[in-house]
């Protein structure tokens, strides 16, 4: 008997064997007995975001749908790319390390790198490629944790709605910047107040005799100075967000800010609605023109005054801040939001790859562009706030800062000081822009995937992944416009600081080696990846999956635990106790979605503990694992058809009419070891 392809333009009626086989023998049972085929059934197989059908040459019988694969290698590596690297890359990866002990950082940063950021990227990414399934059907391979790809899909929707608004307030200031003077630059607009100063010249102000005396060009006392604000502060508090005094006073919408978040969104959808043929296409731009306009800044930024000592300031190490345990934990965390693990977007473009694709080589090669750009942003970021801090006369100190505070606030008052200021800031947004939009584009169709994952292969519809599409960002505009209220800052900041934190992303982290590691095998993963990329992994991979990396994540997420500090704004403004509750709703929906599925299933169950959990745990396999396993199958000794043990199903192919079809499907209902292929 031999195991033939599956030719497109055939109907097949798949004839069932039962072979006894040794340990780690492919194809398994199920985890009902059967094994399941790729297009999905109701039990949940491997199926198909974007798909294309396959079907019978004479068009007869039901289409079945063939997952869709990346056109080029090169596709998944961009989109990789494009949504690994991101904001987070450039706004908070260059302030940890100035503030974390300079060049010192990169130590803990390596570190964990190698303990947990590797290992856990390349598990997501290979977990996909062999499983040929997105974020939530990926969990087949121990179904009982399929709470996992649950807790990854409120994960990545709570960034899809939040992660967008940094876009459309890029893309807000983008506009802005096609003006022959910043509108933040000076104080003589409508949303401007009496305390707004351009130049601060704190230097007249050293000696404290001097207080009642004016400066600049101003009407303001060294005295007034203490309440004195930017013009650049105003522009993005009292004309961008328009911000209330709390999360009680929602105010009004910005119907500006509307618009572009709803330009952004009809962006990201155009980016996604044909799937990976056309996102594969459209990252090669939006993931490598960010590189460009980095340079650019960058050659820029070193020719000014004041660059040198930015960058002494950015890389200069200060040994005694290894001793410090939230060093540790500041790099453990930037790595665990900027090479994006927990999300299951990794899953799903994994998912996508040939089933024989190197995705070892490819893991190290994505980290290392990850960590390099980290690392290569900060020299730009850091020369160009050492030429505003010479500008201003203050020390680098008072200047640097992470997160929104960098990009709308820092930064722009940076290129504000420049000649030619409108270009540098028009291109600094259009890079912002383009280094969230395929993060969040990818995001969104990693989101898609596992939902399409879920619709049961025989129910075709020509347009399903773009109504599909259309829902998700409908749904999460409507969410998002909460966010451009006058309050709409403080919500944004409630999805940031609990619905995707540090620790619902160790969380998931965490789980997802301890399935891999102990419930399924940490060996029969690596026999699994070597069967596809050829050759076995460094065993260093299986050590972190099974011990090394659950006992870092678990580690800082107690870190986090009991360092928990309630959510500020400003580090003024306290949120209510009831904007807590919010909050911890928001990181507990996706959390206690692993536990609450576990005691779910087993209560469901039936038979003793022992019989649910090995029931439960056994792997529901995809079609494709009969299309590669084969090889694996033929080499197994003697046939013996009455062993019920450990039983292998290799099948051949008849080729039949639709009859055949019939008769397959009734014999498929009345015994668990058939399988329609």
């Amino acid at each position: 008997m031999e195991k033939q392809a599956l030719p497109a333009s055939s109907l097949e009626e798949t004839k069932v064997i039962h072979l006894s086989n040794g340990a780690g023998a492919y194809p398994l049972p199920a985890a009902n007995g059967t094994l399941v085929p790729l297009a999905g059934s109701g039990g949940g197989a491997a199926g198909s975001g974007q798909d294309k059908t396959v079907g019978p040459a004479n068009g007869a019988g039901p289409g079945y749908e063939e997952r869709e694969t990346w056109t080029r290698q090169m596709d998944f590596i961009m989109s990789c790319v494009g949504f690994a690297v991101g904001l987070g890359n450039v706004w908070r990866f260059p302030y940890l390390c100035y503030k974390n002990g300079g060049g010192v950082f990169l130590i803990p940063y390596l570190l964990i790198v190698i303990v947990g950021g590797i290992p856990i990227f390349f598990l997501e990414i290979a977990l996909g490629q062999f499983m040929k399934a997105g974020s939530i059907n990926v969990w087949n391979i121990a179904p009982l944790f399929k709470g996992l790809g649950f807790a990854s899909m409120v994960i990545v929707f709570f960034c899809n709605t939040y992660y967008i608004m940094v876009l459309a307030w890029g893309f807000y200031y983008l506009i802005k910047s096609f003006s022959s003077t910043l509108p933040w630059s000076t104080c003589d607009n409508e949303w401007n107040t009496p305390s707004c100063i351009e130049i601060f010249h704190h230097q007249d102000c050293k000696n404290a005799s001097l207080a009642n005396t004016t400066v600049g060009n101003s009407n303001m006392t060294c005295a007034d100075l203490v309440d004195a604000r930017s013009p650049i502060i105003e522009f993005w508090e009292n004309k961008v967000l328009n911000i209330s005094s709390g999360l009680d006073e929602p105010g009004k919408l910005n119907w500006e800010l509307m618009l572009c978040l709803m330009a952004v969104w009809v962006l990201v959808y155009f980016c996604v609605w044909k799937g990976v043929k056309s996102t594969g296409k459209i990252v090669y731009f939006t993931a490598t023109f960010p590189y460009v306009v980095l340079i650019i800044l960058l050659v820029r930024g070193v020719t000014l005054p004041g660059a040198y000592d930015g960058i002494m300031y950015y890389i200069k190490p200060d040994w005694s801040k290894l001793e410090e345990a939230q060093v540790w934990i500041d790099a453990g965390t930037q790595i665990f939001f900027s090479y994006a693990i927990g999300l299951g977007a990794l899953t799903a473009l994994g998912s996508y790859n040939r089933f024989n694709n190197d995705c070892y080589k490819d893991a190290f090669v994505l980290a290392l562009i990850n960590s390099g750009t980290s690392f290569f942003a900060g020299f730009v970021v850091f020369s160009i706030l050492g030429f505003m801090a010479a500008e201003q006369g203050v020390d680098i100190s008072q200047v640097a800062e992470s997160g929104p505070g960098l990009a709308f606030i820092a930064y722009p008052k940076a290129v504000s000081l420049m000649p030619v200021a409108p270009l540098w800031a028009a291109l600094f947004f259009f890079m912002l822009l383009l280094l969230g939009l395929d993060s969040q584009f990818v995001g969104v169709e990693g989101f898609v995937t596992g939902i399409l994952d879920l619709i049961p292969g025989n129910h075709y519809h020509r347009y399903k992944r773009e109504i599909a599409v259309a829902i998700c960002c409908l749904l999460c505009f409507i969410i998002d416009l909460s966010m451009v209220t006058q309050g709409g800052m403080y919500v944004f900041q409630l999805f940031d600081y609990y619905s995707a934190s540090g620790m619902t992303l160790l969380w998931q982290a965490f789980w997802e080696c301890i399935v891999v590691a102990w419930v399924y095998g940490a060996d029969r993963f690596m026999d699994d990846v070597a069967r596809m990329i050829g050759y076995r992994p460094f065993p260093w991979m299986k050590w972190c999956w099974s011990f090394i990396t659950p006992c870092v994540c678990i580690g800082i997420f107690l870190f986090h635990l009991v360092n928990y500090k309630p959510l500020t704004y400003n580090n003024v403004y306290v949120y209510p106790w009831w904007g807590e509750v919010i909050g911890w709703c928001l990181a507990l929906s996706s959390m206690l979605c692993i536990p609450t599925t576990v005691l779910y299933k087993l209560f469901r169950a039936r038979g003793t503990f022992k019989e649910r959990w090995a029931h439960l745990t056994s792997p529901v396999w995809g079609a494709h694992h009969l299309e590669y396993m084969a090889p694996d199958v033929k080499a197994l000794s003697p046939l013996s058809p009455g062993t019920d043990d450990n039983k292998v199903i290799i099948f051949e192919s008849v080729i039949g009419g639709t009859e055949v079809m019939e008769a397959h499907r009734a014999a498929t209902q009345q015994t668990h070891n058939l399988v329609r292929v």
